[in-house]
């Protein structure tokens, strides 16, 4: 179980990490390969928006089908226990929401690359006109 949530967090650290390349300054010949690398990475990674997604389903029917410790019937260790997966599942929910929010704002990052790019050799084109 815990395997799935270490993958994800391993895709939002290399997402943040391409985030933060593709913003960095650098040289028109170097931004552009790298913007052309991370667009050939886009389409193979879009399989985290359907497990992100997936995983939210999941810790949604596990709150709604979850035993509530409520009253003077638990004991000390089962309110702590149902305090952390609570907490536990928060944390998953943030992560699945950074995961996707960050492969959208790299794909409009590339795409808006690309535009200014398109218009670039456009406004050349009128120039040498």
């Amino acid at each position: 179980m815990a395997l799935q949530w270490m993958i994800l967090t391993y895709l939002v650290a290399a997402e943040a990490a391409l985030a933060v390349i593709l913003t960095l300054p650098a040289p028109k010949a170097i931004k552009s390969r790298i913007v052309s690398l991370v667009s050939l990475i886009l389409q193979p990674a879009m399989f985290i928006l359907p497990f992100s997604a997936f995983q939210l389903l999941d810790i949604y029917w596990k709150m709604e089908h979850r035993l509530m410790c409520t009253g003077e019937t638990c004991t000390a260790a089962e309110r702590d226990r149902y305090e952390k997966s609570m907490y536990k599942a928060q944390r998953n929910v943030i992560l699945c929401t950074a995961s996707c929010l960050l492969y959208w704002s790299i794909y409009r990052i590339c795409k808006y690359y690309k535009d200014i790019q398109s218009m670039e050799e456009v406004e050349k084109r009128y120039k040498e006109q």
